[in-house]
């Protein structure tokens, strides 16, 4: 009798000879090629994700580079005090020097009005002129950044020792020894705008980038809200009383902070209304991106090129800089434009927010109508 080969008796049409590997099913396993590895691995939708972060960084990269590596005096605002027959001359002298890194705003009629004209941020600077002597005083405020401070002193040293006149420098705002170079404000709201969009992005990962209807909209701007009034008061206390960094009032310093997290939380949900998740993206876009190196921080507005000077004081990063330098240095002078565009993009956040996520509710409600079955799916998944 005809067996196998493991010595079981043979079946009709049976060659003896061991079946050829498979899957089971009698064939054999396709062969998968890498590329086909690869688009198992990474599907299409990861391939455009990937692509977005890779422009991200090239523009991470060229903002920051770009903002940074030339710093260069340019029309920083000044005043002049002397007598007036002089007062002109001395002006046009110094708004005309190469390459304009200077620009006469305003008249001071001596140092104590040239000091309030620096107090209340109308200028940057004063250059006090002695008629009688050769020596005159530049007053500059390192409070508002000591690299602008620095540059000034530099240009109008430069413009005086042309005239074979010596220079004086006297600090009208000076910053406070725990701020190092004035850097600290500007740290202080880079931490409350990462609070802000890390928030929004946290809940965009455990409910779904998109709310499903205005309810619960409503219930992530409030949460947003807590935590922006938790994030504010933690970075006020942090740099002021626990740490010593910043002077001025703790108080004006939460609610700020609290109003930058928000404006910036709420910014980044309407984003994901928008846009879905790749709207974190673009809130890194807008604040990181753009926003940090514009912001005046290291380099104040006239020390950047023109592109960040210009969009700087229209971003939250750069509005909020400059409120914390006037509350730590400026007893809160010239802070109502800048808490306007923080305030606006706040208002503007919560409301595309809402309204978004009321067109989204009123086409679920009517998907929900036209399937009598019950069926429709809620959409609230967190690739929603």
């Amino acid at each position: 009798m005809a067996t196998t080969g493991d010595g079981g008796p043979a079946r009709p049409g049976d060659t003896g000879a061991a079946p050829p590997p498979g899957d089971g099913s009698g064939g054999s396993r396709p062969r998968t090629t890498f590329p086909g590895e690869v688009r198992s691995a990474v599907s299409g939708r990861a391939a455009l994700l990937i692509t977005g972060v890779l422009l991200l960084q090239l523009a991470f990269i060229a903002s920051y580079i770009g903002a940074f590596h030339d710093p260069s005096p340019h029309r920083i605002p000044i005043a002049v005090a002397a007598p007036e027959q002089i007062r002109d001359t001395a002006a046009e002298r110094l708004g005309s020097l190469p390459g304009e890194p200077l620009e006469v705003t305003a008249e001071a009629a001596d140092a104590a009005d040239a000091r309030r004209l620096i107090r209340e941020r109308e200028v940057d600077g004063a250059l006090v002129i002695d008629p009688q002597g050769t020596t005159d005083t530049l007053l500059v405020a390192t409070g508002a950044g000591s690299a602008l401070a620095q540059a000034l002193e530099e240009v109008v040293a430069r413009a005086e020792q042309a005239q074979r006149r010596e220079l004086r420098v006297a600090d009208v705002a000076p910053v406070d020894a725990g701020d190092s170079r004035g850097l600290t404000s500007f740290y202080l709201v880079v931490g409350w705008c990462v609070g802000g969009y890390l928030c929004a992005a946290a809940l965009a990962v455990s409910a779904g980038a998109r709310p499903a209807n205005t309810h619960r909209a409503v219930i992530r701007l409030g949460v947003l809200a807590v935590y922006a009034v938790l994030g504010g008061l933690g970075g006020a206390l942090v740099a002021g009383p626990v740490l010593g960094a910043l002077p001025g009032s703790t108080p004006g310093f939460w609610g700020l902070g609290a109003l930058l997290v928000f404006a910036v939380g709420a910014t980044t949900l309407a984003l994901q209304g928008l846009a879905g998740t790749v709207g974190i993206g673009l809130a890194i876009l807008i604040v990181v991106i753009a926003g940090n190196p514009s912001a005046g921080g290291p380099y104040p507005y006239p020390l950047l090129p023109d592109f960040w000077r210009t969009i700087g004081p229209a971003l939250p990063p750069g509005a909020a800089t400059w409120s914390v330098r006037s509350i730590a240095y400026f007893g809160g002078n010239a802070m109502t434009g800048p808490l306007l565009v923080v305030s606006a993009w706040a208002v503007g956040g919560a409301l595309i927010t809402l309204v978004l996520a009321a067109l989204r509710g009123g086409r679920q409600h009517l998907h929900l109508r036209s399937d009598p079955s019950g069926t429709a799916e809620y959409p609230n998944s967190p690739m929603s």
